[in-house]
């Protein structure tokens, strides 16, 4: 009985699929207004912005994506830059390093115009 109930587990784990590290991140006000405060310091201040305009950089709030749109897709942009672009990498140029990329995604998806 005890196996059966540990493989039901393991089976309606392993059914929800992979959570992403944002969603920790999205249900918390204080990390979504983090990285509003480092999108808008780090990202706007330089290349986007936060309403669409005529800038080079690709307006990121109308959920139309470039380089994919998974949470790990935009996370890996961000993390790695965009090779040919002025896309640099931010990997390790945050103060709070990877978590703060997170809270970037976080702040991005749900901020994003509907």
């Amino acid at each position: 009985m005890r196996t059966t109930l540990l493989v039901a587990l393991a089976i309606s784990v392993a059914a929800c699929g992979p959570t992403s590290p944002a969603d920790a991140f999205r249900a918390d006000p204080e990390a979504i207004q983090r990285g509003k405060s480092l999108f808008v310091g780090t990202c706007a201040g330089y290349c986007h912005t936060t309403v669409p305009s005529d800038r080079d950089a690709p307006y990121l709030f109308d959920r139309v994506w470039q380089h994919g749109g998974t949470d790990q897709e935009i996370f890996d942009t961000i993390a790695d830059g965009v090779p040919g672009t002025t896309m640099i990498p931010f990997k390790g140029k945050l103060p709070q390093g990877d978590d703060d990329i997170w809270r970037l995604v976080a702040y991005i998806t749900t901020a994003a115009d509907d």
